[in-house]
C-alpha cells in the first residue's frame, strides 16, 4: 500500500536531471533528438519502403518510384515526430506542473506525443501500426502484471490465444464477409477451395426440386459407417467438396506445398540475417542451417494445413453437407501444430487482427458504436505503454523494442538519470542497467550526437 501511495506523491525533478543533464535548454534538447533520429528513421522506412517496392514483382514506373520516395519522407517525419515531441511534451508538463508525478514521467507525454505523431502518417498505414504497437504493448502489460503477481503464464497459453483467434478467422474466411488482406495470407495455408462464401445449389423456378440422391448424416452407429467414411476420403471426394482431388491427396499435397515454402522461408531468413558470415566464408552450416530449427516453421505451417483440411474434408463426408461453422473445430485441431512454432508476436497479431475484423463487422451491423479518430487514439494509447515501460520498467519490455527506443532517442535513452524514479518501488535504474548489460548497450561517448550541450 505504500508503494502505492507513492505513484500519487510528486517528485521533485527536473527535466535536465532526468533526460537531458547536458544542457539546461529544453528547447535545444527537443533540436538534438529531431536531428540525431532523423538518419535512423529515414534508413528504417527506405528499407520498408523499397521491400514493399520488390514485393509488387513488377518494374516500377516513374509514378510508383514518386509515390514510394514520398511515402518514405512522410512515414520518416511521423517517427522523428514521435521521438522528438516527447522530450518537448515531458519538458512542457514538468515545467507547468513544476514536479513529476508517476503518470507524467512517460506515460502522458508519450501518448500527446503519439497523438500529433499519427496525424503525419498516411491513413491507410494507421491501421497497420496500431496493430504492431498493440501486439508488442499487450505481452508489456501482461509481463507488469506478471511482476506484480496479478497473472501467472500457463503452458501453452499462446497456443490457446492462436488457436481461438485463428479459428475466428477461418470461420470469417469460409463466410466470406470480409476482404482483408489477412485472408490472402490464410489463402496460403488453407487454399482458396476453402474461401467464402459456400454456395448454394439453385432451384430453377418453377420446377420440382429433383429428388436428393445425398446420403442421410452419417451416425456411426455401425463399423459399416465407419469404413463408408474411411473409403470416401482415400478414394474420393464428397459433393459438397470444392477440390478437384480426392480428400486424401488434397490434404497431403496441401501440407506438403506449406511445409516446403516454410522451410525455405526459414533458411532464406537465415542467410540474409547471416549475410555477411556467407560472405566471408566463415557462415556455420550446419550450426545454423542445418538443424531442427530450421524445419520448425515448416512443419507447423504445413502439419496445420494437413489437420485443417483433414477435418474439414471429414465433416464433411459425417454431416453430408458443407458449412461455415467447420472451420472452427477444423481450426482449433490443426492450432494444435503451434507448439512447434510457439511465437507470441504470431499469436497476438492473429488475436488483434481477429478483434479488429471482428470490430469493422460489428460497426457495420450496428452493434459497436463508431467513434471518430479511434484508431488514432488505440495507436496513442498503446504507444504511450510501451514508451512508459520501456523508461519505468524495462525488464518488461522486449529486447527488440527497447533496441528501438534506444535508436529513436539518438542512443540517448541509457543515458537518461531514472535513480530519482525508484522511489515508485518498481527498482527502475535497476531494470535499466539490467536491460543495457543483456543487450550489450554502452556509452561511447559522454554526449549523445547533437547534444548542443551548454
Amino acid at each position: 500500500m505504500n508503494v502505492q501511495s507513492k505513484f500519487l506523491d510528486p517528485l521533485c525533478v527536473t527535466c535536465q536531471e532526468f533526460q537531458h543533464p547536458w544542457t539546461d535548454k529544453c528547447v535545444n534538447a527537443t533540436a538534438g533528438i529531431l536531428l540525431s533520429a532523423t538518419p535512423y528513421c529515414l534508413r528504417v522506412y527506405t528499407i520498408v519502403y523499397a521491400f514493399s517496392l520488390l514485393m509488387r514483382h513488377r518494374v516500377p514506373t516513374l509514378e510508383d518510384l514518386k509515390r514510394t520516395l514520398l511515402g518514405i519522407m512522410q512515414s520518416t517525419a511521423f517517427l522523428v515526430t514521435n521521438a522528438y515531441t516527447f522530450i518537448l511534451y515531458n519538458c512542457l508538463i514538468r515545467n507547468l506542473l513544476g514536479r513529476y508525478y508517476f503518470g507524467t514521467v512517460a506515460f502522458i507525454p508519450s501518448f500527446l506525443s503519439s497523438l500529433t505523431a499519427i496525424v503525419v502518417e498516411r491513413p491507410a498505414r494507421r491501421p497497420l501500426l496500431t496493430l504492431y504497437v498493440a501486439n508488442v504493448a499487450t505481452e508489456a502489460l501482461w509481463k507488469m502484471a506478471e511482476a506484480r503477481n496479478w497473472v501467472h503464464s500457463i503452458r501453452h497459453g499462446q497456443t490457446l490465444i492462436f488457436g481461438a483467434s485463428i479459428s475466428i478467422l477461418l470461420y470469417l474466411y469460409r463466410m466470406g464477409t470480409s476482404t482483408d488482406s489477412i485472408f490472402n495470407i490464410l489463402r496460403i495455408f488453407v487454399g482458396k477451395e476453402e474461401a467464402g462464401p459456400i454456395p448454394i445449389p439453385e432451384i430453377i423456378s418453377g420446377e420440382q426440386p429433383a429428388p436428393s440422391r445425398r446420403r442421410p448424416t452419417v451416425r456411426f452407429s455401425t463399423v459399416a459407417d465407419l469404413v463408408n467414411v474411411y473409403s470416401s476420403l482415400i478414394r474420393g471426394k464428397h459433393s459438397s467438396c470444392r477440390h478437384k482431388t480426392s480428400c486424401c491427396s488434397y490434404a497431403i499435397l496441401g501440407g506438403l506445398r506449406p511445409f516446403f515454402g516454410g522451410v525455405g522461408l526459414q533458411v532464406a531468413l537465415k542467410l540474409v540475417m547471416n549475410f555477411k558470415a556467407v560472405a566471408q566464408g566463415r557462415m556455420l552450416w550446419r550450426k545454423q542451417i542445418f538443424n531442427r530449427n530450421t524445419l520448425q516453421l515448416g512443419i507447423f505451417m504445413g502439419s496445420f494445413s494437413f489437420l485443417y483440411k483433414s477435418v474439414s474434408c471429414l465433416l464433411r463426408h459425417c454431416f453430408n453437407r458443407d458449412e461455415a461453422l467447420f472451420a472452427i473445430p477444423a481450426g482449433l485441431i490443426a492450432s494444435i501444430t503451434f507448439t512447434q512454432y510457439p511465437d507470441n508476436t504470431v499469436a497476438l497479431y492473429v488475436m488483434w487482427k481477429a478483434l479488429q475484423i471482428l470490430c469493422s463487422i460489428g460497426q457495420d451491423k450496428g452493434i459497436v458504436p463508431r467513434i471518430p479518430n479511434f484508431m488514432m487514439y488505440l495507436y496513442a494509447f498503446f504507444t504511450a505503454v510501451l514508451f512508459h515501460v520501456g523508461i519505468v520498467e524495462a525488464q518488461s519490455l522486449r529486447p527488440n523494442y527497447y533496441k528501438f527506443l534506444q535508436a529513436i532517442s539518438g542512443e540517448r535513452l541509457n543515458k537518461f538519470n531514472l535513480s530519482a524514479f525508484d522511489v515508485f518501488g518498481l527498482n527502475t535504474q535497476g531494470q535499466t542497467t539490467e536491460m543495457l548489460k543483456s543487450l550489450k548497450i554502452v556509452d561511447k561517448s559522454a554526449l549523445p550526437a547533437f547534444s548542443f550541450a551548454s
